[in-house]
């Protein structure tokens, strides 16, 4: 980067681009509680400030990192030698009609999910419980019981890598299993038009309620994690079953390499128990995966995200 942190962050106050801190330790803004230094980190509240943003990355040629609530990414030790943008409470508005919701990429699942069911629309409830803003869990294509959001998606609005709002059908999203263009392009998330179908709130209450039991019952929600690490890879399941029975029968459940453990309550959950780093992770991750191929003969593939200190973001198994 070369101008200087204080310089810059000033450079961007002049723009119009506000909440902007210097060296902002990314551990506080990921889930899994882990992370170095981000030289630049701002919250944005709207749309023209992270168009103003993006022009600015671009013009510099600086890494600029789009978050939400950081659950289901992995940061460097050495944080980011860039930009991080993270969605602020104010981009989260919603806006309801019959059975379809336009809602801003900020908004937290569980809180959408709630507001669904309120006003009778369900086709979200698969969603209840899941730690995470729209962007993050749209980006991911996530979901669960055997349901994706993109199942419910219409139209996103999302900035291209020239600061330009476009409007994309559910096709030009290319929705697959835990996938998404959005993994592909450089696009950025705004919004997106949901449309579920209309039903009694209460039958979508008892749904996700009981969802939200299982999820209590069966996954570590009391410890520092990112969700789910390695994907169920539809090969793999047909052969030996999900990531966590694998790693389980592998009698990997309580494996712990520094600050990380493999949760003994779900064997797909890796936990971290105390002053976990980015470094923890790839070793144990790398030994899981070690020990599965040689049992199965398939490397298990990662779901979660890494960010390189350079900005560079791909599946974790990609750097190992």
């Amino acid at each position: 980067m070369k101008l200087k942190l204080k310089k810059l962050a000033d450079k961007l106050r002049a723009i119009g681009v506000n909440n902007v801190k210097v060296k902002e330790p990314l551990s506080m803004h990921s889930s899994w509680k882990i992370g170095g230094p981000s030289d630049i980190f701002v919250e944005v509240e709207d749309v023209s400030p992270l168009q103003r943003l993006v022009a600015f990355a671009k013009e510099y040629d600086i890494p600029l990192i789009v978050i939400g609530k950081g659950s289901n990414i992995l940061f460097s030790d050495e944080g980011l030698r860039g930009i991080i943008a993270k969605f602020g409470k104010a981009f989260a508005n919603v806006k309801i009609d019959g059975a379809n919701i336009i809602a801003d990429a900020g908004v937290w699942v569980p809180l959408l999910v709630k507001l669904a069911a309120s006003r009778g629309i369900a086709g979200i409830e698969h969603a209840a419980g899941i730690p995470g803003t729209l962007g993050g869990l749209i980006y991911m294509n996530g979901g669960s019981l055997q349901q994706s959001i993109g199942d419910t998606i219409k139209r996103i609005w999302a900035l291209d890598e020239n600061g330009k709002v476009v409007e994309m059908t559910r096709k030009e999203c290319e929705f697959s299993y835990r996938s998404s263009v959005f993994q592909r392009k450089n696009l950025i998330i705004l919004r997106a038009h949901l449309e579920g179908s209309l039903d009694e709130p209460n039958n979508i209450r008892r749904r996700a309620i009981d969802i939200l039991a299982e999820r209590k019952h069966k996954f570590p929600l009391k410890q520092p994690n990112c969700g789910s690490v390695f994907t169920n890879n539809p090969e793999i399941y047909k052969a030996a079953g999900p990531p966590g029975k694998i790693i389980e029968e592998a009698g990997l459940k309580g494996l712990r390499i520094g600050g990380l453990m493999v949760s003994p309550i779900h064997a797909n959950f890796l936990v971290n128990v105390g002053g976990g780093t980015s470094k923890d992770v790839f070793e144990l991750v790398a030994k899981i995966r070690d020990i599965v191929y040689k049992r199965i003969g398939y490397w298990l593939e990662c779901e979660v995200r890494y960010v390189t200190p350079e900005g560079d973001i791909a599946p974790l198994h990609k750097f190992i």
